[in-house]
């Protein structure tokens, strides 16, 4: 990748964290959204097998994936806090507008990659796939 290139995945990487610290200022986390805590955390027993020639487009895709379940996660709890009255007029339409600017730069970031939304999609096995289907 040129210099330039670069820079500008960097600038929309920004932006769309940005956009996402926006979402999570207007989202605060309840009591009951925090996890149980088990003990310490497995261990994953696979290795990951990674191509040389291909690893830099598996990893964009990898963080693109992780990004669009967020923005999935963060736009259910949007709708939810919507439903539920509490927010405000103003903080509902912007709210709207910054997941509608996170899903367009989601977009464009994959365009600019070489991927589509789908292909952020990953197969679990006998799970299914990470992300529910679009509605």
């Amino acid at each position: 990748m040129a210099a330039d290139d670069d820079d500008d995945v960097t600038e929309e990487l920004e932006a769309a964290a940005e956009a996402t610290a926006r979402v999570f200022r207007l989202l605060p986390a309840e009591p009951a959204d925090q996890p149980p805590h088990d003990g310490p955390a497995s261990r994953p027993r696979g290795r990951i097998n990674a191509d040389p020639d291909t690893v830099e487009q598996d990893l964009v895709r990898l963080v693109l994936t992780l990004v669009e379940l967020l923005r999935q996660l963060m736009e259910r709890q949007a709708l939810h806090r919507v439903d539920q009255g509490d927010l405000t007029e103003e903080d509902e339409e912007r709210l709207g507008a910054t997941l509608m600017v996170l899903h367009d730069r989601m977009a464009d970031l994959c365009a600019r990659h070489g991927l589509t939304m789908e292909d952020l999609n990953l197969d679990l096995g006998p799970l299914g796939t990470l992300l529910p289907p679009p509605d």
